[in-house]
């Protein structure tokens, strides 16, 4: 018995790219916002603010223009930044007993951060993979 090779196709609407950008984004601009909160407000660490702000935010001021803009390839590796900052919530979820629930967050954000970027640039190239072919198909049709 032969298996039949078969591809499974993925249907890209505009509402499912509009989704998957709002939650590359929500992640983005949730990670930056609540470590400036933990810096700033609920767990100031031992070091000076302004040192720890610009350890933890201007990595994240990078891909910020290309997000802004939907550009594919700054969502494909800005969402590889997002990794970082989910070890740093998963060390301080684990190692910080006081308050574990600041960890946490920042993986909830950190996490949808990722997972936004990394669907949205696959539909993006699946999407524009899709109109190539479209217009191949109808070059060969007149």
């Amino acid at each position: 018995m032969k298996k039949s090779k078969t591809k499974a196709v993925i249907v890209v609407t505009p509402a499912r790219l509009n989704t998957t950008r709002a939650l590359a984004l929500a992640g983005y601009f949730g990670t930056m916002l609540f470590l400036m909160l933990w810096i700033i407000w609920l767990a100031p660490p031992q070091i000076p603010k302004s040192i720890a702000l610009a350890i933890g935010l201007l990595p994240l001021l990078l891909p910020l223009r290309g997000m802004l803009h939907g550009r594919v390839y700054t969502h494909s590796w800005a969402g590889f930044l997002a990794l970082p900052y989910f070890a740093f919530g998963i060390d301080a979820a684990i190692h910080r007993t006081e308050k574990p629930w600041l960890g946490l967050i920042l993986v909830v954000c950190s996490t949808a951060w990722f997972f936004g970027c990394a669907y949205y640039s696959k539909y993006r190239k699946i999407a524009a993979n899709a109109d190539i072919s479209n217009e191949q198909q109808a070059d060969q049709d007149t």
